[in-house]
């Protein structure tokens, strides 16, 4: 079975489009990371281990996002950039484990430097019963001033999924829940189908958004960064 092509994401500094695999060797060379690098050097920020993070939609690789992590911040703070980004819908529980469900439990208070190495998976689990499982793999680290002011920088994001219409294959902006809940479909609709379409049992058809959370439970995007 031929292997489905690598979604590509965009850079957070410079907005090129570039492959998951080619994020670090991206960001060595753009300009603007550069820029940012070289700002965060003359700032009176302390230098400390800065982690480079690869979080990835446990069970759809299409959703992924490369982030940078002080040394000195909580698991906690992670959590609130995921809930922010990705996952928020009702406040449910969350917590990260070393192997997932029945996995050892990592505390949110612990601060990065004490649990984080090169090639360590923790996985993210939000909402106990539609759950949302997240893994963070310790790509890398350095040892500098950070180039944002905020714990958890963003450095590269997926590009939205492609979607098509289940009624004509044009792109879909939009998804009904009761097709892809109760009719096996992928529920996905464009704009011209959207318009009249008869599911109501789980409310309207909703947008799409840049999330893997987008069809559980109550989520209702934006799948925005924090800041």
């Amino acid at each position: 079975m031929p292997r489905r092509p690598e979604n590509p994401g965009t850079c957070a500094y410079c907005g090129e489009v570039i492959t998951k695999r080619g994020v670090s060797k991206h960001l060595d060379k753009c300009p603007k990371r550069q820029e940012a690098l070289a700002g965060a050097a003359a700032s009176s920020r302390p230098v400390e281990t800065l982690w480079h993070l690869r979080v990835q939609d446990a069970y759809d690789k299409d959703f992924w996002l490369d982030l940078e992590m002080t040394g000195s911040a909580s698991l906690d703070k992670l959590d609130k950039y995921l809930r922010a980004i990705w996952l928020e819908c009702c406040g449910h529980l969350s917590k990260f484990t070393i192997g997932g469900w029945g996995g050892m439990d990592v505390g949110k208070a612990r601060k990065a430097d004490s649990i984080f190495e090169p090639g360590l998976v923790l996985r993210h689990l939000y909402d106990f019963g539609t759950t949302s499982e997240t893994d963070i793999k310790v790509v890398d680290a350095r040892t500098d001033k950070a180039a944002s002011k905020h714990p958890i920088a963003l450095l590269a994001r997926n590009q939205m999924p492609k979607a098509v219409c289940q009624e004509c294959g044009e792109p879909a902006k939009w998804l009904c829940i009761e097709c892809l809940h109760e009719e096996n479909k992928t529920g996905h609709l464009c704009d011209e189908h959207v318009e009249g379409h008869p599911h109501e049992n789980y409310g309207e058809p909703m947008p799409l958004y840049n999330s893997p959370r987008t069809g559980m439970c109550g989520y209702e995007g934006p799948a925005e960064p924090p800041y």
